[in-house]
Order: structure tokens, then C-alpha cells, then sequence
């Protein structure tokens, strides 16, 4: 595999991308491919728990938040015609890092709740919105235990 490089992407040893419609019935993919990816880079059980629940909740956002539903080409669609839920996580020496993509046009605002509980559980957050969709990637570094 060719590691991933970009000013935003830590190098990667691996890259793993799943794509699930966007329902929230198929979260739970995305949650166990989560923590299976976490034990995968030895982090603890807090720390695989806290990513866990921290991707579950920014494909919440992606999912349940819009604008205008009139602006939302995907609003009021079943999950079989919105744009799907897209997660790419990169796995480096001390990082994953993880990118999810959904059919959210817009996101809350950052002094929600929802952003202050993604806050808590994440390390690094940043966001992207355009071209009728929204992501969101959250990056975790890895502590070193000694």
C-alpha cells in the first residue's frame, strides 16, 4: 500500500474506506470498524471507546443536520436515494485518523452540544462543507506508554 500524504493526513501504514447509506441503522458498521481499527494501533480501552462514540456522533451531525430542508436535495429522501456516508480512516505510527463524509449541506453550529461532546472524545477536529456534502475528520494521536 502507498502511504498517504497531504498537509491534513498524517503517513499512513494503512488505509481503510467504507461506505454505508446514509441510515442511521448502518452507524453501527462504522462504530465497529472504529474500534476494531483503534485495537488494531494497541490504543486503550478508553481511548477506543472515546473514538468509537466520537465518529458515531459526527455521523449524527452529518446525517441529522441541515440547513433549509428546500436547500437539501437529499431531505426527506430515503436512504436509498441520499448521497451515502463515507469514512476513510488512515492508521500511522501514532495516529488515526478518521474522515466521514455525509450528505449534510451544513453543519451546527461549533457551540452546540453535540460539538462540545465530539470535542471532548476527539483530539484534533476539522470540517468541510461543499458541493452538497459536509465531513468531518477527527485525529487521534496516540499516547506513548513507557
Amino acid at each position: 500500500m502507498v502511504p498517504v500524504t497531504s498537509r491534513d493526513t498524517p503517513v499512513s501504514t494503512d488505509r481503510v474506506e467504507l461506505e454505508v447509506p446514509a441510515d442511521p441503522a448502518y452507524l453501527a458498521v462504522l462504530r465497529t470498524a472504529t474500534a476494531g481499527l483503534a485495537a488494531r494501533m494497541d490504543l486503550t480501552l478508553d481511548e477506543i471507546e472515546d473514538l468509537r462514540i466520537a465518529v458515531d456522533e459526527a455521523c449524527a451531525l452529518l446525517l441529522g443536520v441541515g440547513g433549509d430542508p428546500a436547500d437539501d436535495p437529499g431531505a426527506g429522501a430515503g436512504p436509498q436515494t441520499r448521497a451515502p456516508l463515507r469514512a476513510a480512516f488512515d492508521l500511522g505510527d501514532d495516529v488515526l485518523q478518521v474522515r466521514v463524509t455525509g450528505p449534510a449541506t451544513t453543519l451546527p453550529e461549533r457551540s452546540s452540544f453535540a460539538w462540545a461532546v465530539l470535542e471532548a472524545l476527539a483530539g484534533e477536529i476539522d470540517t468541510e462543507s461543499g458541493n452538497g456534502s459536509s465531513s468531518i475528520t477527527l485525529r487521534h494521536r496516540r499516547v506513548r506508554r513507557g
